[in-house]
């Protein structure tokens, strides 16, 4: 949701190429995630294209808003999820139920890495760090170094006593005052992804590339949640009788289908009329309609009627492994901007 909010157009979406790739690799599933604000109205008609063209290729596919901390992650952390599998193998999906058990709070999480180096102040940080941690926000070239996200995520690093400007290199040592307010380590930042320390995970790099590494990362336990679940459809796993991944009801966008079904020009008005389960007004039509012109090709003619301008619905902007897309030029004139 931050900055242009490009989706189709944005030189570094990758997310439509990856399910036109399925066309050519036919993989039996796939999964990818991103952002919660992927699944807002901006995006409806976005989220639309790819199930439809995923069911062209033999997939059923099904969007859904997981939280990492229903899979033990101390953090606060909504992905949204699209999971896609063969029809054959469809009965058997079923989404990951969230833990029984709430995560470790932040200081239960970090309490020992703190104390590690024999800060005096570890004891008291560990228990005034008593819930679970704002989403880990892991930067990029384009939008700045390795902090905590921005001022409002800070504000709340801040009340669980952690500086969120930076990340440190190290815990606090005996000489540091038992009051201060300390950074994460990559090492921290890497507990509350989720990584378990046995596991010996090695980061590449620097400490900002580190960072971005585990900041931007999919978290291990979630991870682990979806891949037993479709590992479970691909074996015929348990009770076949299921109809998931199914399509959530609020992803459908009225407007983007009934353009969709229409080869001639519609005005606004005679798209509110053919979606009236929707209870659209004409202005909140021309509000889709601005969304939809990010995303797809939208023609636009006079109506010749007084209603203003028609629409007619064209094709889908998103770089699906075109030679001649206009991501090419676009991703040389910004390559260093982009992570």
């Amino acid at each position: 949701m931050a900055g242009r909010q490009l989706g189709a157009t944005d030189e570094r979406d990758l997310f439509a190429w990856a399910v036109e790739l399925c066309g050519t690799i036919q993989p039996r599933a796939l999964l990818l995630e991103n952002v919660r604000g992927l699944s807002t109205s901006r995006f409806s008609a976005y989220r639309q294209h790819v199930l439809d063209r995923l069911r062209d290729l033999g997939y059923v596919p099904g969007w859904r808003l997981l939280h990492a901390s229903d899979f033990g992650v101390p953090q606060l952390r909504p992905r949204f999820v699209l999971v896609a599998v063969r029809g054959q193998d469809a009965p058997w999906f079923r989404w990951p139920s969230p833990l029984v058990r709430p995560p470790a709070t932040v200081g239960e999480t970090l309490g020992d890495l703190m104390a590690a180096r024999g800060w005096p102040g570890a004891a008291a940080w560990a228990r005034r760090a008593d819930r679970i941690a704002p989403t880990i926000v892991g930067g990029s070239k384009k939008h700045g170094g390795a902090d905590l996200g921005p001022t409002r995520a800070k504000r709340a690093w801040a009340e669980l006593g952690v500086d969120g400007i930076g990340v440190a290199d190290a815990a606090p040592g005996p000489s540091d005052s038992p009051t201060m307010r300390p950074r994460l380590t990559c090492e921290m930042v890497a507990r509350l992804q989720g990584w378990q320390d046995d596991w010996g995970w090695r980061f590449g790099g620097r400490k900002t590339a580190r960072y971005r590494q585990i900041g931007n990362a999919f978290p291990p336990p979630v991870a682990e949640a979806l891949g037993s679940a479709i590992r479970r459809a691909l074996e015929h796993a348990g009770d076949g009788g299921g109809e998931a991944p199914a399509q959530d009801a609020h992803v459908h966008d009225p407007v983007f289908r009934v353009l969709r079904s229409r080869a001639d020009f519609l005005t606004a008005r005679q798209i509110a009329q053919l979606c009236p389960d929707a209870g659209l007004s004409q202005t909140a039509v021309l509000g889709r309609l601005r969304h939809l012109g990010q995303d797809f090709e939208l023609e636009v003619a006079d109506s010749g009627s007084g209603d203003g301008p028609a629409y007619r619905l064209g094709g889908f902007k998103a770089f699906l492994g075109q030679p001649e897309h206009a991501r090419h030029e676009r991703f040389a004139a910004r390559r260093t901007t982009i992570s």
